[in-house]
């Protein structure tokens, strides 16, 4: 049976292509390579016997095929030519046609733009290495990906999430460990599996029951309940479940205990054994012998380090971390500074890593800060207002901040020390952050962390595109923030009159038989010449007919082109990126550029909103993700887990690179064979999410 063409898509964006045949066509295997080099810069460096003609045809559909032409056939050059006048009476004309008669039966194009002829010549392009598998070793590496994932204590993406639930689903594989609670509950879900209750504890359930309530039901209002019999089931068999295999916590659970006198009613719940019936008379009591509740008690004292003491034990280590802002803000002496400093000896990875960023970001009382948190696989933000700002208590200087960091660094890197042997690491490394928070992700090539950063070459210009089926509009914009947070909108709205060598925009069409598309060219010298104010660059997708991107068919992406553009407006060979957004929201964050630096920073968010029109929303906290290279990246992680740091890729046990690793630059000089060595890419997402999580 051929492998399933998920599978090899989530392979694609690892740069490997599958063939599954039982017996490998010979044929054409030379013209196979060349046009996967001609038309896409893909490079074959293993498996070249394997290659197959079908793969031509599926590349073009990871990096674009069929792809609607823009309003402007002949963007950018063409959209240049046409005064402010004759743009906007373009598109008015447009849009009443297409909204006012109904009319989607075809795209509509240009009433004044001339024909125009382009010159083909072929464009310089970066080359992708790609190598080609079988489809056992196709399996086999998907299975590594699977427990990698696995070992990860943080949400996974849509796309990876869903990778893991469709491999467990395909080759009955059963997990030896979830870390992740928010993975395990989606799984006990999906497959409605007593069993996987084994990576959960009793406190988890109010977290599965919210995850149900919403998928099943789509509600948010956990406090009001109206499940299905069948779903009322199988929460008391969860229940009953944990008693039985003993993952009970029962103090954990006095967190929500009004929620869970709330569901224990809804379900009509009945203990089954002794155990059972303490937890049923402890939630229905007057008491509330929570770890938190200790805490606090003991904050309103100001006894800091009985608090301190209650949190560490009841909860770990980093529970203190997590309330360090807090618990800091109140201390009144340096003996208590000191105490909780000697309690901060975490050796859980992630939360060191979500400290450094947070504090090396730190805001004082004068700044309003954003509070930024992942709900349902959307990100949610909420922005001090005035009065929140004015009535902070939590603040502490930007003095003890920075001695926290520091304090965290030495944490984190003594946590690290000595994982790996000799590490080789390409300064490139520096550019691409680490996967901490990626729930809110889309999947496709090219994607990146968040935060990542790829430099612009001068001779290129950015193409950031967007097309789509299935709807009748979305709507590509660009935000222009200054240094103290002015807002310029490029969207539109407002591309009438701003056309210009600097930025050029093919037009809003709407979706037409063939679905629609909106491009942005960007040429960042020229651009900052006419906008010299705008430091930031914020690229966003957003559905203005209000349905769901889970309701179309949208894809997104960049393109690196040459500042001479003569080929087609979509060309395959210089997209650098090209994903799904495919988020139960109408807006997205796609990816931004730092104008100062000439630097392309990857976004790659879903916003929880039903915005239908850009700019209506904050942006400021976007900025957060610019520097976060500049704090941790890819770089600093491996070189803490070094046992040393070497120059020469022969010496090293692993390799840390984006670049071609030639089998000759690994032999050993005294016997001519290449030992085996571990190379991690910036793209091997799933291998730094497990060493993250050892």
């Amino acid at each position: 049976m051929a492998i399933e063409i998920f599978y090899k898509e989530y392979l694609f964006n690892k740069h490997i292509l599958v063939n599954d045949m039982e017996v490998p066509s010979n044929k054409n295997q030379f013209e196979t390579l060349f046009a996967l080099a001609n038309l896409f810069n893909i490079r074959i460096v293993q498996g070249e016997k394997l290659v197959d003609e079908s793969m031509i045809k599926f590349a073009s559909k990871q990096l674009g095929e069929n792809v609607p032409a823009p309003f402007y056939k002949g963007f950018p050059e063409s959209v240049r030519a046409l005064s402010p006048d004759q743009l906007l009476f373009d598109q008015m004309v447009h849009y009443i046609v297409t909204y006012g008669f109904g009319h989607f039966s075809e795209a509509g194009h240009s009433l004044f733009e001339e024909q125009f002829e382009r010159t083909a010549f072929k464009e310089s392009a970066a080359i992708k290495d790609f190598i080609i598998v079988d489809e056992k070793e196709a399996i086999l590496k998907m299975g590594e990906f699977v427990n990698d994932l696995l070992a990860g204590t943080r949400p996974l993406s849509e796309e990876q999430y869903g990778m893991v639930n469709q491999y467990i689903y395909d080759y009955k594989f059963v997990p030896a460990d979830v870390a992740s609670k928010n993975t395990a509950i989606r799984l006990i879900i999906d497959f409605q599996n007593v069993e996987f209750a084994q990576f959960i504890s009793l406190s988890d359930v109010i977290k599965l029951v919210d995850e149900l309530n919403y998928i099943y039901y789509e509600n948010e209002n956990i406090k009001k309940l109206n499940l299905k019999n069948q779903d009322r089931k199988f929460i008391t068999e969860i229940i009953d479940k944990l008693f039985e295999l003993g993952r009970v916590d029962i103090r954990n659970c006095y967190e929500k205990k009004k929620i869970w006198n709330g569901l224990l009613h809804h379900i009509h719940y009945k203990a089954k054994s002794k155990e059972a019936q303490q937890f049923l008379d402890a939630m229905r009591g007057n008491e509330n012998q929570s770890v938190y509740s200790e805490f606090e008690k003991n904050m309103t004292e100001r006894n800091i380090r009985a608090a301190v003491d209650a949190l560490k034990s009841g909860k770990g280590s980093a529970a203190v971390l997590r309330q360090l802002n807090y618990i800091m803000s109140r201390c009144e002496s340096v003996g208590d500074m000191e105490y909780v400093l000697s309690c901060m000896d975490t050796k859980n990875v992630i939360v060191l890593m979500q400290l450094i960023i947070q504090y090396a970001q730190y805001k004082n009382k004068s700044e309003p800060r954003s509070f930024k948190f992942t709900k349902y696989d959307k990100l949610r933000v909420h922005t001090e207002t005035a009065e929140e700002q004015k009535n902070r208590q939590s603040a502490i200087s930007k003095g003890t901040a920075r001695m926290l960091s520091d304090r965290l660094k030495d944490n984190l890197a003594r946590v690290l020390k000595g994982r790996l042997g000799k590490v080789y690491i390409d300064p490139e490394m520096k550019n691409y952050a680490l996967p901490l928070q990626e729930a809110t992700s889309q999947g496709g090539f090219g994607v990146l962390t968040k935060g990542s950063k790829i430099q612009i070459p001068e001779t290129k210009k950015i193409r950031a595109f967007t097309y789509w089926e299935k709807v009748n509009d979305i709507d590509l914009s660009v935000f222009g923030i200054e240094s103290n947070g002015n807002k310029t909108e490029f969207s539109w709205r407002t591309m009438a009159g701003k056309q210009s060598q600097g930025i050029t925009y093919s037009g809003d069409e709407t979706s037409g038989y063939n679905g629609g598309s909106e491009y942005f060219d960007i040429e960042l010298e020229q651009f900052k010449l006419e906008h010299p104010q705008i430091r930031y660059l914020i690229f966003c997708d957003n559905v203005y007919s209000g349905s769901h991107f889970t309701s179309c068919f949208c894809k997104a992406g960049y393109m690196t082109r040459d500042l001479e553009d003569s080929g087609e407006v979509y060309e395959p060979k210089t997209v650098q990126s090209s994903f799904v957004i495919d988020c139960a929201s109408t807006f997205a964050y796609l990816f931004g550029i730092d104008l100062k630096t000439n630097e392309f920073i990857w976004l790659n968010i879903a916003r929880d909103s039903n915005a239908r029109v850009a700019g209506t929303t904050s942006m400021d906290f976007i900025l957060d993700y610019f520097h976060i290279t500049d704090i941790i990246n890819v770089y600093t992680f491996f070189e803490m887990m070094a046992t040393e740091v070497v120059d020469n890729m022969a010496d090293a046990d692993v390799i840390v690179t984006n670049k071609t690793v030639e089998p000759q630059k690994l032999s050993d000089t005294e016997s001519g064979a290449a030992p085996e060595k571990e190379i991690i890419r910036e793209y091997d997402t799933e291998r730094i999410i497990a060493l993250m999580n050892q």
